[in-house]
């Protein structure tokens, strides 16, 4: 059965993008990029990849789930399938609809479209963020692929929101560490 992974950057103090959305404060490393475009190259967006000639095969994952908040930047510069690579599914009630093959905009339960994507043939499921959606999801999240970044943001998009909940997780991998301070630690439900 596919697995629900939350793959995403956190700073020191939570959060996984600042007050506005931004994420452009997390320190960059060519170490870490080619780690990322090794081990998790669908995680790099289609018009970026076309900018810097990177065609990699998936590896990790064939479909994305993101909320309103994470697909918005893409819209912001016209990019309608951000994943083009990936099947996409945009849990959003006020998003209007999407005319794209690709993107699906999903109005109802976020919890039962994941438990639907798991029972489906094909690669593991990205949770892409929010914050939000990542709480609404976590009784599904069966691996958490944390990159830990050393920065204090102070406010922002948490990396969990919504209703105490303490939910246990194991490491279960060594971690990778960059030049930049970065750390990604591995752990499962």
């Amino acid at each position: 059965m596919r697995k629900l992974v939350y793959y995403v950057g956190v700073s020191i103090d939570g959060y996984i993008a600042g007050p506005g959305g931004e994420f452009d404060f997390y320190p960059q490393s060519d170490g870490m990029a080619a780690w990322i475009s090794e081990f998790y190259p669908e995680t790099v967006p289609t018009h970026v990849r076309e900018q810097i000639g990177f065609h990699a095969p998936n590896r990790q994952f064939d479909t994305v789930v993101m909320g309103r908040g994470t697909y918005e930047p893409a819209m912001a510069i016209d990019v309608v399938s951000p994943y083009d690579h990936l099947k996409q599914y945009v849990v959003s009630t006020t998003l209007p609809e999407i005319d794209h093959p690709r993107v699906t905009v999903v109005r109802t339960d976020p919890l039962e479209l994941v438990r639907k994507l798991k029972k489906e043939e094909g690669k593991d499921i990205w949770l892409c963020g929010g914050g939000k959606l990542a709480g609404a999801l976590l009784p599904e999240i069966d691996e958490l692929v944390i990159k830990s970044y050393p920065v204090i943001v102070g406010e922002g998009v948490s990396a969990f929101t919504g209703e105490f909940r303490p939910t246990l997780f194991t490491p279960t991998r060594r971690s990778e560490q960059f030049s930049n301070g970065a750390i990604v630690t591995w752990y499962s439900r």
